[in-house]
């Protein structure tokens, strides 16, 4: 006779509709998760990223995705939630050498503070995000100390951390360059034309100059894959 299946193990996963956040989706898939997503609407001009989340979320065949409002144009003070201030336009060189204006200020204490609580809820054990500490804009809530020391905090301040169950945040694409990101995702199956980078988008179609359109650049061209988001879009 046939044992009993235990139950899946249960994840939230951050999903943006990224890159970075699709790969994290389906390296986590792949690990054997249950996933429940979360997709933040909060008042960014590149809100064209949550379509494509939507359809990732489709793809994987998430358990529950929760499209979570919160409007951080209100508080303001980044380039991506206040249109008075221009998004910046730079050299590579130039992205490692300051936090930019598109940094959002404390986005990800924010976002991961709601993704526990949801993991609470629903009884996952693991939060998975999407953040990356080598080909990235500089931003200080992407970096491991950051993500080591929140976790403590959020076994320090919840139910299930008090009673010893925990939780555990994975960043499996903290230390990896673009193009392994890229080089991965490809290995996982992972629909690139489905994925959105640019911050500051034009009808629909990505100004290829954001510190975000370059580092995709420099990701596929070093991965020697060329970009099917673009392709499609050059189609239409």
């Amino acid at each position: 006779m046939g044992g009993c299946k235990g139950k899946m193990k249960r994840a939230v996963v951050l999903m943006s509709g990224g890159i970075d956040s699709t790969v994290t989706a389906h390296y986590a898939k792949k690990q054997g998760f249950e996933l429940y997503a979360i997709t933040f609407t909060y008042g960014q001009r590149h809100g064209i990223e949550v379509e494509f989340a939507r359809r990732q979320g489709e793809i994987l065949g998430v358990k529950r995705h929760i499209f979570f409002e919160l409007d951080l144009s209100k508080i303001g003070g980044s380039a991506l939630t206040d249109r008075s201030i221009e998004v910046p336009k730079r050299s590579l060189e130039d992205i490692e050498r300051e936090i930019p204006v598109t940094y959002v200020p404390s986005r990800n204490i924010i976002f991961l503070s709601i993704a526990a609580s949801l993991a609470e809820v629903v009884d996952a054990g693991d939060i998975f995000i999407g953040v990356n500490a080598i080909d990235y804009s500089g931003y200080p809530d992407c970096r491991p100390q950051f993500i080591e020391a929140f976790e403590k905090a959020i076994n320090l301040g919840t139910k299930r951390g008090v009673e010893g169950k925990g939780f555990r945040i994975n960043t499996p694409l903290i230390n990896m360059k673009k193009w392994e990101i890229i080089k991965l995702g490809s290995e996982l199956g992972v629909d690139f034309s489905l994925t959105w980078s640019c911050y500051d988008p034009k009808d629909r179609r990505p100004c290829g100059k954001c510190d975000s359109c370059l580092l995709r650049e420099k990701g596929f061209a070093e991965a020697g894959i060329k970009d099917p988001l673009l392709e499609n879009i050059d189609k239409k």
